[in-house]
């Protein structure tokens, strides 16, 4: 089943990596994580299987530094981090977030993490980092090696998904009934390039998706591998669905466009008061089949919520508000690589830290388990060259 006010797969937009070359090293396996620190031994151990560190940001009641630290194995290189906010940082505090008014603004830091991770890898000297989440699996590590191999030519590659679905709660739900919904690049298992074509992650949900984007269109970027995300219940919580609908219309809104070999420069006011007309249009025959199916009562029950608080989301977006979100985007954009681009190396983790701590706050903790992961070009034979801690 497909819908003509839905796009169901942005694969096309994935440029071929055939005949790229082979495999390149990872200088570093970054994962931000809340989640108690024993779902981080498959991050472990395909580190250092790959022969570089793993770099934890950490924060929550169920997991910290010293925790990872302490499960880690003698041969792992790990590098935890207690991450306390933002605002223990002088990251750039984005328009992208003052924009929104207060009901749309998430309380999340998975993306203040992935940020202070492309900060880290700038001043360190690292050029090619693998994102991954703590709930996805990689079973075969040479699919991150060659995902590394092809970013001599994409900005960033991800490894697909052949686990649970990652997607949105609405695009669940129109998988449950018999739609046609495909996933697509995530930053759950994506590669990136740290030097080139500078990007950031906004706080939105979708905030990978943006990150993927440039001025006025997509970055250079590809898939390659497999990975598997494990599963959970999009239908747990009606709040989920309330949380991301900013995000997956602004994201799905942009990538219509780009779907239909337009830019950015098209989001024009006359694109939003469409695509929201649309969106609703989408939610509401998405919430009459499920209506309509013969589920479980309470199952089906928990879908309708979900897709109703879609609903009463969406209809606190308009126009203007996709317009404005937009602009902040681009301008945070600039801000952005005019920060980056004029840190200072640092000579170690700590050193990092403490020149991006914000005045009145103590570096971010730093907890270590080193053997032999040397920094990117070093000699491995040297016992000064050293993982940069």
């Amino acid at each position: 089943m497909r819908s003509a006010d839905h796009h169901g797969s942005h694969r096309h937009l994935l440029r071929p990596p055939a005949g790229r070359g082979g495999g390149a090293r990872i200088d570093a396996v970054i994962v931000p994580t809340v989640r108690p620190s024993r779902y981080l031994t498959h991050a472990v151990g395909l580190a250092e299987n790959l022969g570089c560190p793993l770099v934890v940001l950490c924060s929550g009641k169920w997991t910290g530094a010293a925790q990872v630290r302490a499960m880690a194995g003698p041969g792992a290189e790990v590098v935890a981090i207690d991450f306390t906010g933002a605002d223990a940082l002088i990251l750039p505090r984005f328009d992208t977030s003052s924009v929104l008014p207060r009901v749309f603004r998430r309380g999340t830091d998975t993306a203040a993490k992935r940020n202070l991770a492309l900060v880290l890898a700038r001043m360190l000297g690292w050029e090619r980092i693998v994102f991954l989440d703590d709930d996805i699996e990689v079973s075969a590590p040479d699919d991150l090696r060659r995902a590394a191999g092809l970013l001599d030519v994409f900005d960033a590659v991800g490894l697909a998904n052949s686990g649970f679905p990652d997607n949105s709660v609405v695009c669940h739900a129109y998988r449950a009934v018999g739609g046609t919904q495909d996933s697509f690049v995530g930053g759950g298992a994506l590669a990136v390039e740290t030097t080139r074509n500078i990007s950031f992650f906004p706080d939105i949900y979708n905030e990978d998706w943006f990150y993927l984007l440039e001025e006025d269109g997509l970055r250079p970027l590809a898939v390659t591998g497999r990975v598997r995300q494990a599963r959970y219940d999009p239908f747990r919580s009606p709040d989920r669905a309330r949380r991301e609908e900013l995000g997956d219309v602004l994201a799905e809104g942009v990538f219509w466009l780009l779907d239909e070999g337009r830019g950015l420069g098209d989001a024009h006011q006359s694109h939003w008061t469409d695509f929201l007309a649309r969106r609703r249009r989408f939610i509401l025959s998405v919430l009459d089949r499920v209506t309509a199916s013969p589920r479980e009562p309470a199952e089906r029950q928990r879908m309708e919520e979900s897709l109703r608080a879609a609903l009463g989301r969406l209809m606190l977006i308009d126009p203007d508000l996709c317009l404005g979100y937009l602009d902040a985007w681009r301008a945070d954009l600039k801000v952005w690589r005019d920060f980056v681009e004029t840190r200072e190396p640092a000579g170690s983790v700590r050193e990092a830290l403490r020149l991006l701590a914000a005045p009145g706050h103590r570096p971010m903790a730093v907890q270590l388990r080193l053997s032999k992961v040397v920094k990117p070009g070093r000699d491995p034979s040297s016992s000064s060259d050293r993982l940069p801690v």
